[in-house]
């Protein structure tokens, strides 16, 4: 699958060789909780280096430990609030990672809010707002500062998470919906510009329907034994994270396909 295309079945049910990322340098945010976490200590447990960002610096203590206590390559902690951070708090990040890692291999960016759920006729304002912030503009500083460390990497890949009701509307998603189709232009943006000129990977991954506290907030009657947990998901992560995915990009991708 050297190709700049990829099914979501094939990639889905992905394998991953022992040691697949071994020396490389990932960064994660949203890793103290749901996906992030999942995705942060399958990425570990595969060689990778980990970079936690997160909001909640006990969460991320966590997984911290757990990645140390498993034997894995020990990792770094950046607390962030993406609701509150600056330009300036992202300089900040990319200024130590320079300096501590001198290149980034990889970027997943997991994390996201819900918002409300209503009809867009009466979405409050300031959630609008918030949910923008951390899910569209977080996202564009994040690949805007740590672009130089990835481009130094001998394949880099950075992965948006993006959302099936990003790709077609649906009432009531509000904000959340439109910052996930924002996302997915993002994606195709990055990856267009970056296609001929660099060996970077940028593509999409809709996780679906799994075991998250976002999944519970949306659907509070769900039973959550009925979704997937978090760590049955990672096939595609570690795929277009990998080297296998050489080539793949600009692709928005199913974690489960129907």
């Amino acid at each position: 699958m050297h190709t700049d295309q990829a099914s979501s079945y094939q990639a889905a049910s992905y394998q991953a060789p022992g040691g697949l990322l071994q020396g490389r340098i990932i960064l994660v945010t949203g890793a103290g909780d749901g996906i992030g976490k999942a995705a942060a200590l399958g990425f570990a447990r595969l060689g990778a280096t980990l970079i936690l960002l997160g909001k909640t610096v006990e969460k991320l203590e966590q997984v911290y430990d757990q990645i140390e206590q498993e034997g894995c390559p020990q990792p770094a902690i950046i607390p962030l609030n993406l609701e509150t951070a600056t330009v300036a708090d992202y300089q900040k990040i990319a200024s130590t990672l320079e300096q501590e890692f001198g290149r980034l291999d990889g970027l997943l960016l997991n994390a996201a809010i819900l918002g409300d759920m209503r009809p867009l006729e009466f979405f409050p304002m300031d959630t609008f707002e918030k949910v923008m912030k951390v899910n569209v503009n977080a996202q564009f500083l994040l690949v805007r500062t740590l672009m130089p460390l990835l481009r130094l990497s001998e394949q880099g890949s950075i992965i948006f998470t993006t959302s099936s009701v990003g790709r077609q509307g649906r009432a009531n998603w509000g904000a959340y919906a439109i910052s996930k189709f924002a996302v997915e232009g993002m994606m195709q943006t990055l990856a267009d510009e970056t296609r001929n000129t660099s060996q970077l990977k940028v593509n999409c991954i809709n996780p679906g329907a799994t075991r998250t506290r976002m999944r519970a907030n949306a659907y509070p009657g769900e039973d959550p034994a009925t979704l997937c947990p978090p760590e049955a998901i990672l096939n595609l992560y570690f795929y277009l994270m990998g080297s296998d995915s050489a080539g793949v990009t600009g692709q928005s991708l199913d974690a489960q396909p129907k």
